[in-house]
């Protein structure tokens, strides 16, 4: 019989091989693309660089009580079976965010089955080659603790099902591997077709399970476990959270850009230890998702000329051999739509039009941007306080994260849940699990109208007033007021009415 799973392993290899390969041109060729970055918007750049100093009073005035409040309590549950029917192993692909909804969900489909959860195996990402594992991003034992109450969970197999690994499926086609959930199964599914596997090997390994669990049609009790594993059980290790604290607390001091001693951040307990003693500044933090893969699938034009477009165009031919939706659009029509990155430029621009002023603390959440400090520049020139991991901790406080980008990610999302606001450039995981997590904690989390302002950057005739005045109609409630799920939408971007209770 065919080995249709180590086909899919044999595949994702040459892929990864021509993902290198690309990756490797891209660099040693980046000299002779020559790609000039400029500004785009020059006439609102200089209007963002000559905008007064001092901030609307209300731009980092806290979000009212809006009548929602976290509701997890789940109530006189039964307690646990006392023998469940077998243990569930999950393998989960993509970036953090990704695999921490697929977390949530794995719990859920535990208790929905009376199983026992394995805690889940991460893939190696693809693209970032990081192989960070459960226990090297998350306090494993706050997870298990937090949920001991709603299902067992053990931290690898009893000895006698020790052969279920990932090795073991990558071999041949095994019959305690679930290859066939559906996107969005219901809880009918697995009962109907992963409860036999338990019953029968006591062990069911379902692979792939990204968004394999459905968000409607499912009790009230398994709608907030799943909120219950993300917003509490969730929690990064103590190295993260401790360099996160640190972060937040250089950007809170007010004192910290008078540094004469930047480049040695270890020697700067004294100016960190007299923030205690002044009122702690506030900062906001821009995600920025702006990498050569997003920049060359939205097939937008960002102005560097001929050179960027026949690189993103090639970028493209090779990666998905120029199958890519927006290509059949004009660049107008894809702005118009909201359906193009905003770039670093645009950013600074949107952030000086709601009222930042040039002495806001800004933390750059990022991972690489296409264009390096070339396009990162005017965004700087706006935000001269800007700063990121790289200015606010020293290498030796960097080295447990350098080059795992899941570490990376999980320090961003920590900073940014700690922050006074919090902006995303272009929607997608990050984006939406901060937005879920944020409107949970009541925090302010400005959600960028993409069609709007796509429309007012294609007007190059739009004064800054006109500009100004636009943005903030656009957005008067997109600044983390409540909205309510809708059917089909994420429980983890839009937590009420599931997870919170309106008092």
């Amino acid at each position: 019989m065919t080995n249709l799973y180590a086909k899919d392993r044999m595949i994702l290899s040459v892929i990864l091989f021509v993902v290198v390969l690309i990756c490797n041109a891209s660099t040693s060729s980046s000299a002779s693309d020559a790609i000039t970055i400029k500004p785009r918007h020059l006439s609102l750049l200089k209007s963002a660089l000559q905008r007064p100093s001092g901030e609307q009073s209300e731009l980092w005035r806290p979000m009212t009580d809006q009548g929602w409040s976290p509701c997890l309590d789940l109530g006189n549950s039964p307690s646990l079976p006392e023998k469940t029917e077998g243990y569930i192993q999950v393998f989960l692909d993509g970036g953090l965010n990704q695999q921490r909804m697929g977390i949530c969900d794995a719990v859920a489909v535990a208790k929905i089955l009376n199983a026992t959860l394995v805690i889940p195996y991460l893939e190696v990402n693809p693209v970032w080659q990081d192989s960070s594992s459960f226990v090297d991003i998350f306090d494993v034992d706050h997870f298990i603790n937090t949920l001991k109450d709603d299902i067992r969970i053990v931290r690898e197999l009893p000895e006698e099902l020790s052969w279920s690994t990932r090795e073991y499926y990558g071999t041949a086609i095994r019959e305690t591997r679930v290859k066939t959930a559906p996107v969005h199964a219901s809880a009918k599914w697995y009962r109907e077709n992963v409860s036999p596997v338990l019953q029968s090997f006591g062990i069911a390994a379902i692979s792939p399970f990204s968004h394999r669990l459905s968000f409607d049609h499912l009790p009230a009790e398994i709608q907030r476990l799943r909120c219950k594993v993300n917003f509490q059980a969730l929690r990064f290790v103590p190295h993260i959270t401790s360099l996160g604290d640190a972060l937040v607390s250089r950007l809170r001091n007010p004192l910290w850009r008078s540094s004469k001693d930047r480049k040695n951040v270890d020697h700067l307990g004294d100016i960190t230890n007299s923030h205690s003693r002044q009122e702690p500044g506030k900062f906001a933090v821009l995600h920025l998702r702006f990498d050569k893969d997003m920049a060359a699938h939205s097939a937008c034009d960002f102005g560097g000329g001929k050179a960027e477009k026949l690189a993103l165009a090639k970028y493209r031919q090779m990666i998905w051999q120029g199958r890519v939706l927006n290509s059949q659009f004009t660049d107008e029509e894809l702005r118009s739509q909201g359906r193009c990155p905003l770039t670093p430029e645009e950013m600074g621009l949107l952030l000086a039009a709601f009222g930042f002023d040039n002495n806001t603390r800004l933390y750059l959440a990022s991972h690489k941007v296409y264009g390096g400090e070339a396009r990162i520049s005017a965004l700087r020139q706006v935000f001269p306080r800007m700063e990121d991991k790289r200015s606010l901790a020293s290498s030796a406080e960097r080295a447990r994260i350098k080059g795992k980008a899941s570490l990376l990610a999980a320090l961003d999302y920590y900073v940014s849940m700690h922050s006074d606001i919090f902006i995303s450039a272009s929607p997608g995981n990050m984006h939406n699990a901060l937005v879920g997590h944020r409107t949970f904690e009541n925090l302010k989390t400005i959600r960028p109208n993409m069609a709007l302002i796509g429309q007012l950057f294609l007007n190059k005739s739009i004064t800054w007033v006109d500009f100004q005045q636009a943005l903030g109609e656009g957005h008067v409630n997109r600044q983390g007021q409540i909205r309510l799920r809708k059917p089909k939408q994420s429980i983890y971007t839009y937590p009420a009415p599931d997870c919170m209770c309106h008092v």
